[in-house]
Formats: C-alpha cells, structure tokens, sequence
C-alpha cells in the first residue's frame, strides 16, 4: 500500500465504523446545513471521549513539562511549516501578494528564525494568512457541502475534508521518508496545537448548552469568514453538493 493510503487508513476505518451504526435524527431537530447529523453527533462524542482520554491528559503533561519559550518556538516552527502550505494556496487564488508575503516569511524565519522557532517575520511586519485548500476550493465557486464531522480531526465540510487531502500532500512533514520522524512530529504537532486550545475548550465546555451545535456554527462561520477574506456576501447560497432529498433520508 502506498505511503499516503495508510497513513490516512485509520481515520477512514473509523469513520466507516461510526457510519454503520448510526441512527436519525427527529426532523425538528435538523439544520439544513447538517444532513449527517446523526453521524457527525456519533463521531463528535467519538471525538470528545478521545480527546478527554487521550489529547487533554497530553496537552497538559506538555504544557506541566515544557517550558513556555520552548512551546513558543515548536508552535512557531510548525506555523512556519504551514507558511509553505499557505504560499502555495494563495498562488493558487492568484493572490500574489500574499503569497509572496507567505515566501518572505518563510524564507526569513528558515534563516534568521533558526528554522522557524523564532518568529522573526512577524516582528518585522510581515502579516500571516495561512490560507489553505479549502479555502482555495472555496474561492473558486466549491461550496461547503455538508457539515462533516472527521475522526480524531474534528469539524469539516465536504469541501474543506478534500480541502485537507490536498493539504497533506503539500505539508512538508508528508513528505519525510522515515516513518518514525513522520509520526513523531505529527504527533507533536498534534499535542502543541491542543495545548494551545486548552483555556478556550474550557470556557466553551462552560458557556454552550449544546456543544456539539456550538462547535459547528461556529466553524462553519468562521470558515465561511476565512473564504471571503472577513466579508462574506449576505446573500450567499451555503452550498454547491446539495441534495434536499438527503435531510430526509
């Protein structure tokens, strides 16, 4: 099996797991935007009791351990690992600037940031964007699509999970021949990004008297945000993939 098919194996394997034994959701309940809801509900507490288990106990051991300008500098190198990410994605919409800003970055925190664990590009004015597939997709007239739960990855759309495939191809890290490194900092990754979660993921454990609802609107509007630049037309249509006989299937 190629490299790229088994390294995403588990998350599909999952998400087939949790499809099968999904039920319905009573139609009132129902959010047009949200047609799978009883299996992105399954795979959302999937996800939950995964983190609480596993992710949550290790961002805080992370953080008990690591003293905080060596976090700063891990969550600056991977951030500059994703400026490469994002170059290529504002080439792609043809935002030039930007994506020559996304160079610049990466060009000054590779060098003069020691490889990115210090934030050099930043200090000198050069903006971050981090654009993505999705939103590339996204600019180019892709609707969201449904709203998807991802195993272990957490809230999606049909567009931004073909989004992330792409994604992957282009992230440096994918590219490492030796499995062991590949895993461990991705793992790495994955524990500092959490790290850095844990005080917001509180106070939205406190405030929302749906979690699983809270989580997804406010995904979907910032996405929606991302996509536009911060204006998003009023007036936009939520999908392209749509298909009104799904919400009652």
């Amino acid at each position: 099996m190629h490299k790229a098919q088994w390294r995403i194996l588990p998350l599909l394997l999952v998400t087939l797991a949790l499809a099968a034994g999904c039920g319905s959701i009573p139609k009132e309940q129902r959010d047009p935007r949200d047609p799978w809801q009883a299996y992105n509900r399954a795979m959302f507490q999937f996800n939950t009791d995964f983190d609480n288990a596993f992710f949550k106990p290790a961002a805080r051991g992370y953080r008990a351990i690591t003293p905080k300008p060596v976090d700063q500098g891990i969550s600056n190198f991977f951030n500059n690992l994703a400026d490469l990410t994002s170059a290529v994605n504002n080439a792609l919409q043809f935002k030039l600037t930007r994506a020559g800003t996304d160079v610049g970055r990466l060009a000054v925190n590779t060098t003069v940031g020691l490889l990115g664990f210090i934030d050099v590009a930043s200090n000198i004015g050069l903006p971050n964007y981090k654009e993505d597939f999705g939103q590339t997709l996204g600019y180019w007239g892709i609707g969201d699509g449904p709203y998807f739960v991802m195993p272990i990855l957490g809230p999606s759309s049909v567009r931004d999970t073909i989004g992330f495939a792409g994604d992957i191809f282009i992230d440096p890290l994918f590219n490492l021949n030796e499995d062991q490194v590949y895993w461990g900092l991705v793992a790495l990754r994955a524990v500092d990004t959490r790290a850095g979660l844990l005080e917001s993921g509180d106070l939205m454990d406190a405030a929302a008297l749906d979690r699983y609802v809270f989580v997804r609107d406010a995904y979907l509007q910032r996405r929606r945000n991302l996509v536009h630049d911060g204006s998003p037309p009023a007036d936009e249509d939520f999908d392209l993939f749509w298909d009104e006989d799904a919400i009652d299937q």
